[in-house]
């Protein structure tokens, strides 16, 4: 029997040890894509319909975490609507403090923003997106996607930014990222937008949690898409709390 190596007890850490254990390479010249998700022992991905329903105090501590080491925080509309986002919230003296210890954040300590793919600009204007925020959203959708409705969003304080005629592809939405800075990407869900990334071969990292629950239900998987792909990872670390839950770091093989 062999142990499991790289595994740590996540009260074992400091704020400070937990930021190295997930700090983005260093001088990265094009966007890094890390997912970050939690699903059931038995793979469901919500509880009553929201990932929120699975999360955990350790799964909590992760997540801001991987906020504050971000440049943006990249959404499918459906998750927007389902989730009810709103801008991050994030600790300006740790971001400033994250990336002057190269390891993320931002020079200024600004509060990385929501970037949503929607083919649409299907964005509702008193969603909390736009109304309950520190930094505007970046809404990246299509040329064919009502003119007007890509107006109203950028009067209620979005910047909107076209990336494809009738759908935003992979290449296309990570372009459009890298070209405004945007390199250290959390992609935060849903699982159409997860799938299309993982079909294009563009993540580089998923950090996953396990929530010690069964749920049962329908709850979807974490990542759907249209065909089958296998893409071998490799085991970065595992933390462990006192409740059961399990959060690993996967990165590229």
């Amino acid at each position: 029997m062999q142990r499991i190596h790289n595994a740590t007890q996540l009260t074992d850490l400091s704020q400070d040890d937990l930021a190295q254990l997930y700090a983005y390479p260093a001088d990265l010249a094009a966007p890094c894509v890390r997912a970050n998700f939690v699903s059931s022992i038995d793979g469901a991905a919500t509880s009553d319909g929201r990932s929120a329903g699975l999360g955990t105090p350790a799964d909590k501590s992760v997540f801001l975490m991987l906020r504050e080491l971000a440049d943006v925080v990249l959404v499918g509309a459906g998750t927007v609507r389902a989730e009810n986002y709103g801008g991050a919230r994030t600790d300006p003296q740790r971001r400033h403090a994250l990336h002057d210890a190269g390891f993320g954040g931002h020079p200024e300590g600004a509060a990385p923003p929501i970037a949503v793919v929607t083919a649409s600009a299907a964005i509702d204007l008193d969603a909390r997106l736009l109304t309950d925020t520190t930094v505007p959203p970046l809404i990246i959708t299509t040329t064919t996607a009502p003119a007007d409705r890509k107006q109203q969003l950028i009067d209620a304080g979005a910047v909107v930014v076209e990336a494809g005629d009738a759908a935003v592809t992979p290449k296309a939405l990570l372009r459009v990222l890298a070209e405004r800075g945007l390199h250290r990407v959390l992609c935060e869900g849903g699982p159409h937008l997860f799938g299309e990334l993982l079909g294009a071969d563009a993540v580089d990292e998923l950090c996953l949690t396990t929530a010690p629950l069964l749920v049962g239900g329908t709850g979807r998987r974490i990542s759907l898409s249209a065909h089958e792909f296998r893409h071998r990872m490799t085991r970065a670390h595992i933390l462990l709390d006192d409740d059961g839950t399990m959060l690993v770091r996967w990165v590229r093989a």
